[in-house]
């Protein structure tokens, strides 16, 4: 296929073009693809002067307003129609971008996702996608926070969107899919996840395994776990601060004194590979699924990296056609979804 044009939000999360442009620029060249850079047309290019740009596909689209994290996604959608999320998911509607990568306010990243750019046929509510470090490999966790309150059918589909993202993006042959609830056993928790249940059971060509416990999710033993946007947020806010607890007081314990500082010394590598492990910026962000073609949102305190590693994941999601797939899916499983809408 022709080479993925990716729209990136140049104005978006806690550093601005500072971090955004070289992430770009660097994902540009490495990656054969092509970026456009969407915000303060001055800004940009006062970046883009301090980089080394041999071998990079690039422009710049202005954009002359900004989102801030105090605004509210619906005042964004009404008010500011030139901010640089709006213009980044119009290019994707209008077919001048395959994608869009933001580190900017998640809720107008989703919110703009949703009514600019549009959702699948039959996608009743798109999802984050967020991936997490495992004891083997990572677990995507969906819904990540674009839907707080689910039916039963939303859950459904989610696992769906799920299976396909973890197909293409992780290559993993046949996802084990799971419902996160308050037991293993079937016909544990509540009436959502119950009949939820039920679907993902009757579900063609996903392998769903059952439910899953908070304590399961990082065994490795899940590739796909299904829950509402609130917990998913939870969970993946929770993990977040709990691994970066861990290597403060890890810290802590290796500089109390001398044996333990040596100790320090010897493990410094397996402390090295850890920190990378558990470090967001190596996943890149979470993609919105279901829309008509791509979000991807990443940390407000991203850095290059995990900028730059998010707009890889968007090339990778346009180059292996992920969306037909995700379609495909959905259309194969409509009836079941129409049934639970009709209860």
């Amino acid at each position: 296929m022709d080479r993925p044009v990716i729209a990136v939000d140049a104005m978006g999360g806690d550093f601005g073009p500072s971090v955004v442009v070289p992430g770009a620029i660097d994902a540009s060249r490495q990656y054969d693809l092509h970026v456009r850079l969407v915000g303060d047309t001055a800004k940009i290019e006062a970046e883009l002067a301090r980089l080394n740009l041999q071998g990079a596909s690039y422009d710049v689209v202005h954009a002359s307003d900004v989102v801030r994290m105090n605004d509210k996604a619906s005042d964004v959608l009404r008010r500011k129609k030139d901010a640089s999320i709006q213009v980044a998911c119009r290019l994707v509607k209008e077919g001048t971008a395959n994608g869009v990568v933001s580190a900017g306010h998640s809720g107008a990243s989703v919110a703009c996702g949703m009514f600019t750019i549009g959702r699948l046929p039959g996608v009743e509510r798109p999802a984050l996608a967020a991936m997490l470090p495992t004891e083997k490999n990572p677990v995507v966790v969906i819904d990540a926070g674009a839907n707080v309150d689910c039916r039963p059918y939303h859950l459904f589909q989610f696992g769906l969107m799920g299976d396909a993202f973890a197909r293409d993006l992780l290559n993993y042959p046949s996802p084990r899919v799971s419902l996160l609830s308050i037991g293993e056993e079937e016909g544990k928790g509540n009436s959502q996840v119950k009949e939820a249940y039920e679907l993902l059971k009757m579900a063609q060509n996903i392998n769903f395994i059952g439910n899953a416990e908070g304590r399961d999710i990082f065994t490795g033993n899940i590739d796909v776990v299904v829950c509402d946007g609130f917990v998913g947020n939870v969970v993946v806010k929770m993990s977040e601060g709990l691994a970066a607890s861990l290597m403060r007081m890890l810290k802590r314990l290796f500089t109390s004194g001398i044996l333990p500082a040596l100790g320090a010394m010897l493990a410094k590598g397996a402390f090295k590979n850890f920190a990378h492990t558990i470090d967001y910026a190596s996943y890149g962000g979470a993609p919105l699924l279901g829309l008509q073609g791509l979000v991807i949102v990443c940390h407000g305190r991203s850095n290059s990296l995990a900028m730059s590693n998010a707009i890889k994941m968007s090339a990778t999601f346009v180059r292996k056609e992920t969306n037909a797939r995700l379609a495909e899916t959905i259309v194969a499983n409509e009836e079941l979804t129409r049934f639970s809408r009709a209860l």
